[in-house]
């Protein structure tokens, strides 16, 4: 079995818990190399995680000669350069969701990835979960009969630090995370939609601020059709009251309806005819762990991902046809 050694390139919030230790618990797969611009960070990082070595430089990282596979686990505007450095270094790469901050960048991923043959894995992780297959499930069983019509519903208040106007989150920074908290949030709800429906081939979409808090868009409306031509529509608000707090996705049947959250995973409901059933499934720790299986699986030629740059350019298309980038 061939033993992949990882090195991360960024090592903020989302490898604390979610993603992180996942990459020591699958069988030859570990991490032995970490990245920050920041010493003090990187150092605390590998002491706490047990990891050999740290890098405050990720061409470092990159070269170093035991690290055959590098997590970018950084801010979307930086993903492209780093994918496509690791990958021109024959290093394939797993990076964090969006796969880049535009379209036009998630091309030069895939144009890369494609001419050194060299693959790239996209963290949608909540297509691996015990959740979502739950979904996936109903769906196939045709618990519903025909699904006609999908419905996305998101609203949440603002954030504490959104009314710091001096030192606003990363993510809703356009230059940094590519748009607003549409941007970070909406990729997973569009990921499952197309795992489960496939393409998305027309959309067409609305956007506003409506709360002045920050310069990206806080409000999204928008529509879109599958390649079966199966409608669907979706909003999302992050500046709504408490009382309006949504995170829903609703599948309409010819038989009833499947209703789901996708950041809170509140109970699935199915409504049928016969009635009115709930389901409660839990997830693992680290939510990422199925899906960095599955990548550790592929990488050591015993098993399939497609959670790669192909399926994730598709995704960045869909929410810049939205927000009128393209």
């Amino acid at each position: 079995m061939k033993n992949i050694y990882w090195g991360f390139i960024g090592c903020g919030e989302v490898t604390e818990r979610k993603s992180g230790p996942a990459f020591n618990m699958i069988e030859g797969s570990s991490v032995v190399a970490v990245m920050s611009r920041s010493k003090d960070k990187a150092a605390s990082y590998a002491e706490r995680h047990n990891i050999p070595r740290y890098y405050t430089d990720a061409q470092s990282l990159i070269n170093d000669p035991q690290v055959n596979a590098v997590y970018i686990a950084t801010p979307p505007s930086s993903h492209a350069t780093y994918a496509i450095m690791a990958m021109k270094a024959g290093k394939p790469v797993y990076v964090e969701k969006p796969l880049a901050a535009s379209y036009m960048d998630c091309q030069r991923v895939m144009r890369i990835s494609a001419q050194t043959g060299i693959p790239c894995f996209v963290a949608y992780y909540r297509r691996c979960m015990p959740y979502f297959n739950k979904v996936r499930d109903l769906i196939s069983e045709g618990a519903i009969g025909k699904i006609v019509n999908v419905q996305i519903r998101f609203s949440v208040p603002p954030r504490d630090l959104d009314y710091n106007s001096t030192n606003l989150p990363w993510r809703v920074q356009r230059d940094i995370a590519g748009g607003g908290y549409f941007y970070d949030l909406a990729p997973h709800q569009i990921d499952l939609l197309q795992e489960f429906f496939g393409p998305i081939v027309h959309v067409s979409g609305f956007h506003a601020n409506r709360g002045g808090l920050y310069q990206t868009e806080d409000t999204v409306s928008a529509s879109f059709a599958f390649q079966d031509g199966m409608p669907g529509s979706g909003s999302w608000c992050f500046v709504g009251h408490e009382s309006a707090r949504t995170d829903q996705i609703e599948l309409i049947g010819e038989k009833g309806r499947i209703c789901f959250s996708v950041f809170t995973y509140s109970p699935i409901v199915l409504q049928t005819s016969n009635g009115h059933q709930e389901f409660t499934v839990p997830n693992p720790q680290h939510v990422q762990l199925p899906l960095i299986r599955q990548v550790v699986r592929h990488l050591q030629g015993s098993g399939t991902c497609t959670s790669d740059c192909i399926s994730a350019t598709s995704i960045n298309w869909v929410m810049d046809r939205i927000l009128g980038k393209i």
